[in-house]
């Protein structure tokens, strides 16, 4: 019985990875991705407007 505890811990792992990989690529895409795509380049603008209007840190 000593193998039996030995083979669960990785089995559970194995299962609960394949679990979160299916996770991310059921989410990847669909209705979400123009949201997620546009709150992406909105902070992107802002910390490129941020950065332009910053007095002159550039050495």
């Amino acid at each position: 019985m000593d193998y039996v505890s030995a083979l669960v811990p990785p089995l559970v792992m194995a299962v609960f990875f394949v679990g979160v990989i299916r996770v991310i690529v059921k989410t990847q895409g669909g209705s979400n991705k123009a949201k997620e795509d546009a709150a992406v380049d909105a902070v992107l603008a802002r910390a490129e407007g941020a950065r332009r209007t910053s007095p002159g840190t550039d050495a």
